[in-house]
């Protein structure tokens, strides 16, 4: 289970490294994202709090990337924190997440990432429930939810 600690050590030292790297053009992504998506995930933006789609999804899934369809999160872990976004409290493995230091606005963060392609998903703060502490704070636009089926292993 990640902690802070583990937060900070990586942003700070490096990442570890992804099972695999899709890298593509401005233009590739641009092809195949909308608009808001490429905004989000390609210009670090952020959509408006309670405006995306997944803040209040708590179906049985697997959370992943929207443009590499990474697996980043599981269903298992997310938590209404009440922020206007989907939080989570730990990634679907130490390696899916990539870390970064964001001093922008004025303050100090830790960006987080799909460590395949890079795309920004949010932020990851120490605040959220026990056990780990850990609140990811992820824009909906940035993931896209494949339900399980009752019938999956």
């Amino acid at each position: 289970m990640l902690t802070w600690k583990d937060v900070i050590g990586f942003a700070v030292n490096g990442n570890p490294g992804p099972d695999n790297r899709v890298n593509k053009s401005e233009a590739e992504w641009k092809e195949i994202l909308s608009p808001e998506q490429y905004k989000i995930t390609r210009k670090k933006g952020t959509e408006a709090p309670g405006t995306g789609a997944l803040c209040n999804a708590f179906e049985s899934g697997k959370y992943k990337c929207v443009c590499c369809h990474t697996p980043l999160f599981d269903s298992t872990i997310k938590f209404s924190s009440g922020t206007g976004w989907p939080s989570f409290t730990q990634p679907i493995s130490e390696n899916a997440v990539k870390y970064e230091k964001d001093d922008s606005f004025g303050m100090v963060r830790v960006e987080i990432m799909c460590n395949t392609c890079d795309a920004h998903l949010g932020h990851v703060f120490p605040d959220g429930p026990e056990p780990s502490g850990l609140r990811y704070c992820v824009n909906s636009e940035s993931l896209i939810l494949k339900k399980s089926n009752k019938n999956d292993n």
